[in-house]
This record gives structure tokens, sequence and C-alpha cells, in this order.
């Protein structure tokens, strides 16, 4: 299994060790990629809508796109982040901003129909589900079809000082989701995101994209017709 995993961090805090427990305890032979952020991604985007036209006009194209590349060669995607004021962090954020014409609405991936995905947060003691949410959110318009959340309060300001038992309960939960995740069972494409991609076909066909190049990108791939990305290998 090839797992690609996206740290919102440069440190090597709670999230980060909650991830990699997890990865750790998915059975069978792994090959795992991981980013820091903003260490493998230190720009934010600047509103420019040049990647609109071509997203290799992106003036932080080259660092953007080592991590595109990696998640898209991946069959998981994991993605750590802190929980920065009920939110994900910055540099967690910027990525995501900087990858925004992979929404379905622009020009996405057909590999990220057929991924699975787990988004993993921990916070000192305020609630985890905004930085969450905030990622998975852009994995459904993506196109990922299973997305695990997972966020836990370790009451402390690092790993070293997370309490044994609250380690215990997050290695515990750790295990049972690498189980699930160890299942070698294609997702399925529910239907919000057929539904989803079916008025986004149809925008493009009346011309409601962003540009005629978003148009051309779909009737290239067969998308405005009968072809569907989840149903191509």
């Amino acid at each position: 299994m090839k797992i690609t995993i996206i740290h919102g961090q440069n440190h090597k805090g709670s999230s980060y060790h909650t991830g990699r427990l997890l990865v750790e305890q998915i059975a069978g032979e792994k090959e795992i990629t991981e980013f820091f952020l903003p260490r493998d991604l230190d720009h934010f985007c600047l509103g420019c809508y040049r990647c609109i036209e071509n997203d290799a006009d992106c003036p932080w194209y080259e660092q953007k796109q080592t991590i595109v590349d990696a998640m898209e060669a991946a069959d998981l995607l994991v993605f750590t982040t802190p929980t920065y004021c009920m939110a994900p962090s910055a540099s967690m954020k910027a990525l995501l901003d900087l990858t925004f014409t992979m929404w379905m609405s622009h020009r996405p991936r057909a590999s990220m129909f057929r991924k699975k995905a787990v988004v993993i947060s921990t916070a000192a003691g305020s609630s985890t589900s905004g930085a969450i949410k905030g990622v998975a959110q852009n994995l459904f318009y993506w196109g990922v079809p299973k997305i695990y959340r997972y966020g836990t309060r370790v009451q402390a300001m690092n790993w070293d000082g997370v309490k044994p038992k609250i380690k215990q309960t997050i290695t515990k939960d750790m295990r049972k989701l690498a189980k699930k995740l160890g299942k070698n069972t294609p997702p399925r494409v529910g239907i919000k995101t057929r539904v989803l991609f079916f008025i986004m076909a149809g925008m493009q066909k009346a011309n409601f994209g962003s540009s005629p190049t978003e148009k051309e990108y779909w009737r290239a791939r067969g998308w405005l017709g009968k072809v569907r990305p989840w149903k191509q290998t």
C-alpha cells in the first residue's frame, strides 16, 4: 500500500504521533511518503488565479506539485494537523488553498475518486471538529469517496506530556482504524459525490465554469458525456 502523510506542522507533536501510530499498524507492505508543512510548502496562495488556465503558472508550482504527485500516487492519504483556534493550522490551510483547482468545480483528478483518506487532529483542550471539518470538506470536493475522521483532546501541549491512559486510548483507536484501512477493498463513491459531479458537469456544458480551459479538461476526459472518473483505471 502506498501512503502519503501530510503533516500540518513541522514539529512532531501529538497529531504527528497519532498519524504515525495509525500507519505503522496497517498490515502488509507499505511505502510511506511524508511531508511537513510549512517546511515542504512555505507559501500562501496569492489569489492571482493564474492556475485557472494552467497549474504550472502558479508561482509555487514546483513545491506544490511534488506533494500533489505523491497524493495522486498514493492509495491512502493521511492528513494530520493540530487544532489552532478551532481550525486547521495555517500551513495546512495554505496547501488546501493552493490546490483549489482540484475541486470538482474546476479540474478534479480522476485518481482522487478511488482513494481513502484519514484526517487526524489533536487539541490541548478545545474541540477538534473545526480543524477536521476544514480538511475533510476539501477532500470531499476533490472527490475522495471515503474519509475517516479522528480527533481527540490530549490535555497537553506536546506528546511527552500526554498521560499514559490517553496514549493507550489513542493507540487502541488507531489499531481499530488500521484494521479497516488494511482491508483491500476499493471505496464506493457515494450518492452525494455522484450528484455533485453531475451538477459540475452540467455547469461545464453550459459554459458556467471558470474558463474554456476547464471545459476542455472535462471534455478531453469524456466527463461531459457518460464517462465517470471513479470507473476509469
